[in-house]
């Protein structure tokens, strides 16, 4: 499909077509977007099993009708217990298993924080909010009665079932009878139901400092898992003041660290000094792709827990600085590749309410399936982001107690000059702030209606989920001149098939000067865009 979906009272975009139908059924009963995210979110982290869940992290980024965008960062530290010496004899963190799962999940503490956002604008409404049961009974009914297998679940346990069918638990849950599910198959999930159903009745804060944490604290015990019911107790997500980018066509807006939300601005200002408006393939691939490797160089250099950084993140992405650095890219000729920081499964996801408040969401476990490690009698699947810190005491992302690890997460969202409003993102490790950049140039500055930005044939320089190679990856539609062109500015050009997965699930909402709501989804996914 090449055309956008568009209605005038209420949209929502999710990369599976249950989540995106939960969060329509909260606008049409009432409900702002917050609250209609709060259900997606709920339904997806049932109905997306290897991408994102209660075990993992969040980042909000929720652009009101009037005033100032409000970012909420919903990801977890290192549990207490999580120090060097804990990985004695290890080279380096494992990606599977309890030492895996070393970091707080955020994800519903981001919910409530959310949700107090939301009351907020309801008291100056005078109205009240929606009740937690009413937004948690889809995932709650999903759980509990099963939902059908995707293909993209089936797929990835089935490359990575030797990292984890030895956890009993995850077995247990994932593969009944030691059998992967096939696409199609059912597939239940009652113990997440009882965890849900108990977060509805007791309200969100039982994850952190109820019932359901103590349960979670004492299975972490048992599994020897880095974290205590005092790391739990202590976790509270934070409202914070996203990145703002002054880009030519308006305003652009991303998270903080310890997110990579520096880079997404950085490439789209990096490009803004290039003239990105009548270029062919080529050239619109080669300088996003030279800007993202200079992009990444910054966040290599800065970005870390945030109480840890001294450099002024916001003052990196100012006009004349951005201006030196473009001068770098060389319009003839590919730099060198870094190094990345490799693959991140997740979900992009957006809302838009009749009143004009959007909302632009990703929630991840980190790498398929998170650490593996599912905590019996919750059916909760823990996240394994704090894999991604290192134990050279040297290092920027050194392991420490109490810790931020680096996040690839990043929901992007622009208040144009022409008066438009876009929510927009995507999956993808590396690849969110390339995928977010493509979307970006080729529908506001290239003039590519919506839906076609999305779904014409991507890339992706480096690693993303399920990849293990550096190389400029591009789908196979592009013209055969395309290719032949970046090879001849000397990328390492590998092609992908058709509609690949690895170059992630975007989407994009734009609410137009009218009131009316235009939404696209990735045809890479089981998305859809849901309007009334």
């Amino acid at each position: 499909m090449m055309q956008s979906n568009t209605a005038p009272l209420g949209m929502a975009v999710a990369p599976h077509h249950l989540a995106s139908a939960s969060a329509l059924a909260v606008l049409r009963e009432g409900g702002n977007a917050i609250e209609a995210m709060v259900a997606a979110a709920a339904t997806i982290a049932v109905v997306y099993p290897h991408m994102n869940g209660i075990g993992g992290d969040g980042f909000w980024l929720i652009v009101p009708p009037h005033g100032e965008p409000v970012a909420i960062d919903a990801s977890g530290a290192a549990g207490s217990l999580a120090c060097r010496e804990w990985y004695q004899g290890e080279s380096r963190i494992p990606h599977r298993g309890p030492k895996a799962a070393l970091t707080v999940a955020g994800t519903v503490g981001g919910w409530q924080e959310a949700l107090n956002y939301s009351q907020e604008l309801a008291y100056s409404q005078e109205i009240d909010g929606m009740p937690l049961a009413r937004l948690l009974s889809d995932a709650i009914r999903y759980a509990a009665d099963g939902i059908p297998v995707t293909q993209s679940q089936e797929d990835a346990l089935t490359q990575r079932y030797h990292e984890l069918s030895d956890f009993p638990a995850f077995s247990q849950l994932f593969m009944p009878q030691g059998n992967i599910p096939r696409a199609g198959s059912r597939f239940t999930q009652p113990d997440l139901a009882d965890t849900l159903t108990t977060l509805s009745l007791e309200g969100l804060d039982s994850f952190y400092r109820g019932s359901v944490a103590a349960l979670l604290s004492a299975q972490m015990a048992q599994l020897g898992m880095p974290l205590t019911a005092d790391d739990l107790a202590n976790y509270r997500a934070k409202r914070t003041t996203p990145l703002v980018l002054k880009h030519s066509k308006g305003d652009i807006y991303n998270l903080a660290p310890p997110t990579q939300g520096l880079v997404s601005l950085a490439i789209l200002g990096l490009t803004d000094h290039l003239d990105m408006e009548d270029l062919n393939d080529s050239q619109t691939i080669h300088r996003i792709v030279e800007s993202t490797k200079l992009a990444f160089g910054l966040r290599d250099r800065f970005i870390t827990d945030p109480k840890q950084i001294t450099q002024d993140v916001q003052a990196l992405l100012e006009n004349d600085a951005l201006g030196v650095l473009a001068r770098q890219v060389d319009t003839r000729k590919a730099a060198p590749w870094g190094e990345g920081k490799g693959p991140g499964d997740t979900v992009w996801m957006g809302v838009c309410d009749s009143s004009g408040l959007c909302v632009s969401f990703i929630q991840s476990i980190y790498h398929e399936f998170g650490s593996g490690v599912v905590l019996p009698g919750t059916g909760v699947l823990w996240q394994n982001r704090g894999a991604s810190f290192s134990l050279d005491p040297a290092h920027l992302l050194a392991l420490e107690p109490g810790k931020q690890p680096f996040h690839t997460l990043n929901p992007a969202a622009a208040r144009l000059s022409d008066g438009r409003t876009l929510v927009y993102g995507s999956m993808g490790g590396d690849g969110q702030p390339q995928t977010q950049a493509a979307i970006f140039i080729r529908h506001v500055q290239q003039g590519l209606p919506l839906q076609q930005a999305i779904t014409a044939p991507r890339w992706l320089q480096g690693r993303t989920w399920g990849q293990a190679s550096d190389t400029l990856k591009i789908e196979d539609r592009f013209k055969p001149a395309t290719v032949d062109a970046l090879r001849q500015l000397g990328h390492d050009v590998e092609l992908l098939s058709s509609f690949s997965e690895t170059v992630g699930h975007a989407g994009a909402i734009v609410r137009h000067t009218n009131g009316m709501l235009e939404g696209a989804f990735d045809p890479r996914s089981n998305g859809s865009v849901a309007g009334f």
